[in-house]
């Protein structure tokens, strides 16, 4: 009897080449040969040609998931950040300074103002800011004099005294902006203080709560992150094709960006290639990422333009709609093995972008081919995105848009679309709500643990090792049917309680 008729599953090779656009929901792996433990597992890789990361995790450059806050817990974590675009020059450029002046990932958006100034409204604290800094001319470059508790503001009799009637004066109350979790926590100890602020070249960073320390102290313990030479965190930024858009590189660059990612919901374009080597040429030490593209094809056309690294797909995230409206696009499973194959040729990395709904989709992407994920959905919500929490129908939610919905276009993300000069803007996305997550320092941690179980359970103990396996056949890969996807997941009960992380 022949041995083929006992062989399990499919090659990928054979699989991905049958015609069909298939999703990460429509293909399982079967299980390999297990003889390391889960702690063995390494996820490190590179985001492109000369950023490295120790997770393989970015976050999406969307105005509801990637500004500053986001870019630090995710460098803090080992992964990065990519500052979207849909605001000024100058705004981005200063979302990209305040990620490099930063070596903990607060929550932390400073208010100053002078002695002689009074605090009229409680709109100046919030959650993320119960403290005002009190400097001798209200900016945070000259001497930090003091400061005001939200909470002690509140039980002023008299608010329309001036601020140095009431402030907290202070000495020793400052740290420099190096000091990590611990140095921190060990200060405040020390010198008996709830609140001390962190300072780089005499200007103030951050203001730094006791409570705030011990928040991220509960959360899984961080690694050293992904910093690069100069001991600053790495992030990257978006920027789109234009010409004006040569102009924000070079605001960018001077901010100190470590990876510019040309975003493009159609990478292969004159438009693109163009830029691609403007950059190369401009700024040869700066990697540049191309995208997005779902084809060999498309992907051969940027390698040789220069490209450092691939953003991979189209139409496949939660708020997108590209391919129901223009009905181009490629299922996400299907866009990766195909891109992948032909860039890892040339040494170019490859992130998957879109589709992530839970930790089985990343180790599929990374199996696949992908060195990086990147999320949109899965981290928005979270206490670091963008946007204030508000309930809806007894829910705590933010809020959360796809760059090519209406609504992102009144600012500017229509050149995403190449469609900044149409007199009729067509939405290819919409928006929506996403529930609260809570932090991305505990849930990123959690995630990974769950990949590096789906890795230890197909005998790889790297990312290198699986697409190994991947390309010699001895991972092999099935079809699953509507029922087979529907018995993978929970079901057959009346009710289940979702524990959150």
């Amino acid at each position: 009897m022949s041995a083929s008729i006992f062989e399990d599953g499919f090659s990928s090779e054979r699989l991905f080449n049958q015609g069909y656009s298939y999703t990460y929901d429509d293909v399982i792996f079967l299980p390999h040969y297990i003889d390391f433990p889960t702690d063995s597992v390494h996820l490190a890789s590179n985001l492109s040609r000369r950023v490295p990361l120790s997770i393989p995790c970015v976050s999406s450059p969307m105005d509801t998931v990637t500004e500053s806050h986001m870019a630090i817990s995710m460098a803090a974590l080992g992964g990065i950040g990519i500052i979207h675009s849909n605001s000024t020059s100058s705004e981005q450029a200063h979302m990209v300074r305040s990620v490099k002046s930063r070596r903990v990932p607060l929550l932390s958006n400073p208010v100053f103002k002078s002695p002689s100034d009074r605090i009229q409204s409680d709109d100046v604290f919030d959650a993320a800011n119960p403290y005002v800094l009190v400097t001798e001319s209200g900016s945070p470059s000259s001497k930090l004099l003091g400061y005001v508790a939200g909470k002690d503001w509140v039980k002023l009799g008299d608010k329309e005294v001036k601020i140095y009637d009431y402030m907290v004066n202070c000495t020793d109350f400052t740290v420099p902006w190096s000091y990590d979790l611990g140095a921190i926590g060990e200060y405040m100890e020390q010198k008996k203080r709830d609140v001390l602020a962190t300072v780089k070249d005499n200007e103030v960073v951050d203001v730094v709560a006791k409570e705030e320390v011990e928040r991220i102290k509960g959360y899984p313990k961080l690694g050293v992150g992904t910093v690069g030479p100069d001991g600053t965190w790495r992030v990257g930024a978006a920027i789109g094709t234009r010409e004006s858009d040569k102009e924000r590189l070079e605001e960018l660059v001077k901010a100190g960006i470590d990876v510019v990612v040309l975003d493009s919901s159609q990478g292969n374009s004159i438009y693109q290639i163009e830029m691609i080597k403007y950059v190369k040429k401009m700024y040869s030490n700066l990697d540049v990422v191309g995208g997005n593209v779902v084809t060999v094809s498309q992907a051969q056309n940027l390698i040789q333009a220069g490209v450092d690294g691939l953003r991979v797909g189209m139409g496949s995230g939660s708020i997108c709609t590209t391919q129901e409206v223009c009905a181009v696009g490629r299922g996400q499973a299907t866009a990766v093995y195909k891109v992948a194959s032909i860039a890892s040729q040339s040494g170019v990395p490859v992130i998957a972008d879109g589709g992530i709904t839970n930790s089985g989709h990343i180790v599929k992407a990374l199996v696949l081919g992908a060195s990086t994920v990147m999320m949109g959905s899965f981290l928005a919500g979270s206490t670091e995105a963008p946007g204030a929490f508000l309930y809806q129908n007894g829910c705590r939610v933010k809020k959360y848009r796809g760059m090519g919905s209406l609504e992102a276009m009144t600012k500017g993300s229509d050149q995403r679309y190449l469609g900044d000069t149409a007199k009729l803007k067509i939405a290819q996305g919409v928006v929506g709500a996403v529930a609260d997550k809570g932090s991305v320092l505990k849930f990123i941690p959690y995630t990974m643990q769950a990949v590096k179980q789906g890795f230890q359970d197909l005998g790889a103990s790297s990312l290198q090792s699986a697409h190994d396996l991947l390309k010699s056949s001895i991972l092999r890969l099935e079809v699953r049917t509507g029922a087979a996807q529907v018995e993978g997941g929970v079901h057959g009960l009346v009710s289940y309680e979702k524990k959150s992380f």
